[in-house]
């Protein structure tokens, strides 16, 4: 049986140091194998030119650059872009591009499905499938430079931002995550800027400690209420971490920055539920001692659901009672939801819920990957 051929997309710099050493070779061609898989898209090693030919038939035997599997792609009429990805699992993901004046975000997945169950989320209500490796992560953004035709480094830069808030808690899928942001932030990568890259919890506050060993990307907490009762109901994870700890840990990471930053807050306000003065003004009291800035974010509708999204004066008056008590406030404008690409939307296609736990027991696993969490 031949051997399984290793897949460079998903190394880090040290990774690739590390794996041509095993060749024979010296160290420094890692940065060009680098550039040329992240900034030329490169994957015919025959087409990488400036290295020896015969590292190149080694190349050939033991390795190769295998992107995941687009398998659909949907424009929206106002310019984001959503692909179906599908990953080795056998489930399918979602990307989403936003284009906006001056910056373009890529929305990023890190799991096939989610485990958490938020109440307001259409990805969580299909259970969890399957944690994506560093490839299927980072290859979401090799994939967007592909199909917005940015590689080559003379080309303008159209994926300016990425957030980690696509399908899946990314603080469960941990060492992966870590691992993909290193290769965006690095500079024989895409060398994004600390700033624009952004990891969204709903609040897995071990992890959360974990940060600072790690990175020092910015963060953003799926906060969507003011208080413990109401935010266990709506964000289970809350029920095993609550929010004076979620807080605890949010502050912590700051502290641990060496430059002045914020948290993003993230308020999804459902109508009848959250949206109430009186929530808002829990929140300014609850976020006093949180470096941060709000980001009010209308619900999605998805089939299945029962939540409403908030009038425009609910939200209107939201935010003024959270700006008249200090703090910068935007409101989320709903993008792509004709593509069903909103924030909230993303649905992929996983397992359904008796074959996951069938392959969960038949593993020995537990079912609950926040249980499966390892805390060094």
């Amino acid at each position: 049986m031949p051997n399984k051929l290793t897949n460079l997309l998903g190394l880090s710099r040290e990774q690739m140091e590390a794996f041509l050493l095993t060749l024979g070779e010296k160290p420094f061609r890692a940065i060009q194998l680098l550039k040329w898989i992240h900034q030329f898209g490169v994957t015919d090693f025959d087409a990488m030119t400036n290295i020896s030919k015969s590292l190149r038939e080694q190349l050939k035997d033991c390795a190769e650059v295998r992107p995941p599997l687009v398998k659909e792609r949907y424009d929206a009429s106002d310019g984001c872009y959503k692909w179906i990805v599908e990953v080795e699992s056998g489930s399918s993901i979602e990307t989403v591009y936003i284009p906006e004046a001056g910056r373009g975000t890529l929305c990023i997945s890190s799991q096939a499905g989610c485990s958490l169950d938020c109440s307001f989320c259409a990805t969580g209500k299909q259970g969890f499938n399957s944690d994506l490796t560093i490839a299927e992560i980072i290859g979401q953004l090799w994939l967007a430079n592909r199909e917005l035709d940015t590689f080559g480094t003379k080309t303008p830069r159209k994926v300016t931002n990425v957030v980690m808030m696509g399908m899946g808690e990314p603080l469960l899928n941990f060492d992966n995550v870590m691992a993909a942001i290193s290769l965006m932030m690095e500079d024989n990568c895409y060398g994004l800027s600390k700033r624009r890259v952004t990891i969204s919890t709903s609040g897995v506050v071990p992890a959360i400690d974990r940060l600072k060993e790690y990175t020092d990307a910015s963060l953003a907490i799926s906060l969507h209420a003011p208080n413990d009762e109401l935010r266990s109901q709506i964000v289970p994870i809350n029920r095993k971490y609550p929010i004076r700890e979620l807080l605890r840990s949010t502050n912590a990471y700051l502290e641990s920055l060496p430059d002045s930053r914020v948290v993003t807050i993230e308020y999804i306000l459902i109508a009848g539920v959250n949206d109430h003065r009186q929530h808002a003004r829990e929140l300014v009291e609850l976020l006093r001692s949180v470096p941060c800035k709000i980001n009010l974010i209308p619900f999605n509708p998805f089939k299945g659901s029962d939540y409403q999204r908030s009038s425009n004066s609910a939200i209107s008056n939201f935010q003024k009672i959270l700006r008249d008590g200090g703090y910068t406030v935007t409101i989320r404008t709903t993008r792509g939801d004709d593509i069903g690409a909103a924030c909230g939307q993303l649905v992929g296609a996983v397992e359904d819920h008796t074959r996951r736990s069938a392959r969960y027991r038949a593993k020995g696993e537990q079912s609950d990957p926040v249980q499966r969490l390892k805390i060094q």
